[in-house]
């Protein structure tokens, strides 16, 4: 289902990845603590790859500490396993764990791999931070080889809404992550020259019990508001007791909701050009 929404063409507006990679940096040691959400996304990514696959070499693209890695390399015990980010501090984490596989430094937009060395291109809650989503797609197809399968998380409008809602009742700053449309997701996979297998949006909504929760386990992910735009300096003690008064208006019986908006894809390069 696509969303009904005239898209301007302006460029995406999202952190420097030298922020990213220091933030995610930071976060490597407190990240599997809290990380329920990329846990379940990157569980269900796995099982939407079809069952047939036997990839000879694969790619965890933006491997973080190594969660997936780790599964991709039980599942895949006879093929040779790639994994990278670009952050150092989660590759010195990832390194740390013994996961059998090999660990690089990179950019999913300009993948330090050879054209047609891989079989399998496996990314989970990564890509949302590349401004450029169609120079990572042309990447993908340029290492993956012909017959290859990419399968990709990422985040899309929608996401944190409910925090996006109550800071846009207390001020007019930037607090909240800005992401791409689904549509976009969608334009620029079929302009890839991959096919598309699968591509949809799934909600999952967690539940905190008080709005500190949500806000600590952002900051303990990396993924606490590195957007352009962002308010500098601290916040103050009114603007905070707005925020939370406003945000009380969407709890229910589990608790306070933040609920992202998830896109699950599975893409294959020909078998012929």
């Amino acid at each position: 289902m696509s969303e009904t929404v005239q898209l301007k063409a302006v460029p995406m507006l999202l952190p420097d990845k030298r922020q990213v990679a220091a933030s995610f940096s930071r976060a490597a040691d407190s990240y599997d603590g809290v990380a329920e959400l990329q846990r379940e996304v990157g569980a269900q990514l796995l099982a939407d790859l079809p069952d047939w696959l036997q990839p000879r070499r694969w790619l965890d693209l933006g491997c973080g500490t190594g969660y997936f890695t780790r599964a991709l390399a039980e599942r895949y015990a006879q093929g040779e396993g790639l994994a990278l980010d670009i952050a150092e501090g989660m590759l010195r984490h990832a390194r740390a764990q013994g996961v059998r596989a090999h660990f690089l430094g990179g950019d999913a937009e300009a993948l330090p791999l050879r054209d047609e060395s891989l079989d399998l291109l496996f990314s989970s809650l990564a890509l949302q931070w590349c401004g450029d989503f169609p120079q990572v797609l042309s990447e993908v197809r340029r290492v993956l080889r012909p017959g290859g399968t990419m399968a990709f998380s990422s985040l899309c409008v929608g996401t944190l809404q409910e925090l996006r809602d109550s800071w846009q009742a207390v001020d007019g700053f930037v607090h909240v992550n800005r992401f791409r449309h689904f549509e976009e997701y969608r334009r620029a996979c079929a302009a890839s020259g991959l096919h598309m297998h699968q591509l949809q949006r799934r909600a999952h909504t967690l539940y905190f019990a008080e709005l500190r929760s949500l806000t600590r386990s952002l900051k303990d992910l990396g993924a606490h508001n590195l957007n352009p735009g962002r308010p500098g300096g601290l916040t103050g003690r009114a603007r905070i007791r707005a925020l939370h008064a406003a945000y009380e208006s969407f709890r229910c019986p589990e608790g306070l909701p933040a609920t992202y908006q998830v896109v699950y894809g599975v893409l294959h390069k020909p078998c012929q050009a």
